[in-house]
């Protein structure tokens, strides 16, 4: 099939971003995510991933970033002249990195919160606050409870709970294991995978966690220093030995690997040659 006739929720064609004028975050960063599928953005500390999403969401501004050049489109439109607030009324999503709920509110009233992205959407349905609790019930017990007393966890849930009011076409996801047990972890993103799939909504996932986010993406994508260096669908990325070794912690027996001990680390991490 063509790229053409892949039909694209988001396409981020050579992207530069620039922090107060004179760091570049982003070089020339090109990126697409199918409609319906979960796509992965990996990469170490540093490479830019959560600029990306700010870039994509229009959030760049809050700190003092600039998409210096380069073309976003999100569902087949420029996103350039579009406010955050615009964009999450046409569908666009973020849960951003450290859960960003609204503390001195309840769990529902965060919630209702979130119902002003379906304010002037043509089409929009009614907010559904039991399609969130289905998916959460913990958070359905907690409904009356505020945010702020909420765990680690359910803050999270709560957080992918208001994406989930906004009806979106895609949800940009930060980080979405950060400071969980291993066990929330997995229930995360078992829930995750159960919302693209039920419901088909888009995901572009940033995560340290190599392995769980490869697990549920359909695709994904490594940066290093800003720029994409190697990309495929998931399965070839989870076998691929470069990527198993240096984002999987893994070397070739199968043996958990730190990047202390790798003696040619850079020499062998081919794509920065």
């Amino acid at each position: 099939m063509t790229q053409q006739a892949i039909d694209l929720v988001l396409e981020v064609n050579n992207i530069e971003v620039v922090y107060n004028k004179v760091v570049q975050a982003l070089r020339g960063l090109s990126l697409a995510v199918p409609r319906g599928q979960i796509v992965a953005l990996l990469g170490s500390n540093g490479a830019g991933k959560s600029t990306t999403l700010k870039a994509i969401s229009g959030l760049l501004a809050l700190e003092d970033g600039l998409l210096a050049s380069g073309r976003i489109a999100f569902d087949g439109q420029d996103t350039a002249r579009l406010a955050p607030q615009q964009l999450v009324r046409r569908g666009l999503s973020h849960v951003m990195e450290g859960r960003r709920v609204f503390e001195d509110l309840t769990v529902e009233e965060n919630l209702v919160a979130s119902t002003y992205a379906l304010s002037g959407r043509e089409g929009a349905a009614r907010p559904d606050f039991n399609l969130v609790y289905e998916y959460f019930p913990r958070l359905h017990e907690r409904r009356r409870g505020l945010a702020g007393y909420l765990s680690g966890g359910e803050q999270q849930m709560l957080a992918i709970g208001r994406a989930l009011i906004a009806q979106p076409a895609l949800i940009l996801l930060d980080e979405p294991s950060l400071g969980l047990s291993p066990k929330l972890t997995e229930d995360i993103f078992t829930i995750i995978a159960r919302i693209n799939a039920e419901r088909g909504t888009s995901m572009l996932l940033v995560e340290q966690n190599a392995t769980v986010a490869l697990a549920v993406a359909h695709s994904g994508y490594i940066m290093e220093n800003g720029k994409i260096v190697i990309d495929g669908p998931a399965e070839r990325l989870a076998a691929d030995q470069d990527v198993r070794e240096f984002y999987l912690g893994m070397g070739g027996a199968g043996e958990a690997k730190s990047f202390k001990d790798i003696k040619h680390y850079k020499r062998r991490k081919r794509w920065l040659s």
